[in-house]
C-alpha cells in the first residue's frame, strides 16, 4: 500500500521526502536532497515552491511564477515549459525549506532568496537555454521516427 503525500500532511502537517526528478535543478538535486513541505496556510504567492498532484496523479513540484483568477501558472527551475491553471484544490503542500549536506536551508534564507529572483529574472534566457540544450535530442528522435520505420524488415 502507497501512502499518499496529502494524507500524511493532513495528518502530520509536514513531509519530509528525498528529491526525486531533475525539474527543479540547480536548487535541488535528485536523491540527494530532502523536501520539507508543509501545509499550506492562504493561497500561495510568486516564486512559492507548491507540492501539487496532477489530475493524472503525478506529484509535482515546480515554482509559482504566476497567480491567476482561473488558477497558478508553474514552472519547474530546470524547465522551459510553463503548467497554467494549476488549481488550488490539487495543491498538497508548500516548500518550506530543503535538507542538504545535512544542514536545513529556509526558504527565507537571503541566499536562497537572492537564488529565487535571479533565477526567475533571467527565465526567458533559461527557458532558450534549455530549449536549445534539448534539440539534439528532439532532433535525434524525430530522426528515428522518420528513418527508423522505413529500416525495418530491409535486408542485406
Amino acid at each position: 500500500m502507497s501512502v499518499r503525500f496529502e494524507d500524511v500532511v493532513a495528518r502530520s502537517g509536514r513531509l519530509v521526502y528525498t528529491c526525486v526528478g531533475t525539474s527543479m535543478l540547480p536548487m535541488l538535486r535528485q536523491r540527494r536532497d530532502l523536501l520539507v513541505i508543509e501545509r499550506l496556510s492562504g493561497a500561495l504567492k510568486r516564486y512559492d515552491v507548491p507540492l501539487y498532484k496532477r489530475d493524472s496523479g503525478q506529484y509535482v513540484l515546480h515554482r509559482v511564477l504566476k497567480v491567476c483568477p482561473s488558477g497558478y501558472v508553474l514552472c519547474g527551475d530546470n524547465q522551459w515549459r510553463r503548467e497554467y491553471d494549476v488549481r488550488e484544490d490539487q495543491i498538497v503542500g508548500v516548500l518550506t525549506a530543503f535538507i542538504r549536506g545535512g544542514r536545513e536551508i529556509p526558504v527565507t534564507d537571503k541566499r536562497y532568496r537572492l537564488y529565487v529572483h535571479l533565477w526567475c529574472g533571467l527565465f526567458p534566457v533559461r527557458a532558450a537555454l534549455v530549449w536549445c540544450a534539448a534539440m539534439p535530442g528532439r532532433l535525434k528522435r524525430r530522426w528515428r521516427r522518420a528513418h527508423g520505420r522505413r529500416s525495418r524488415g530491409k535486408s542485406i
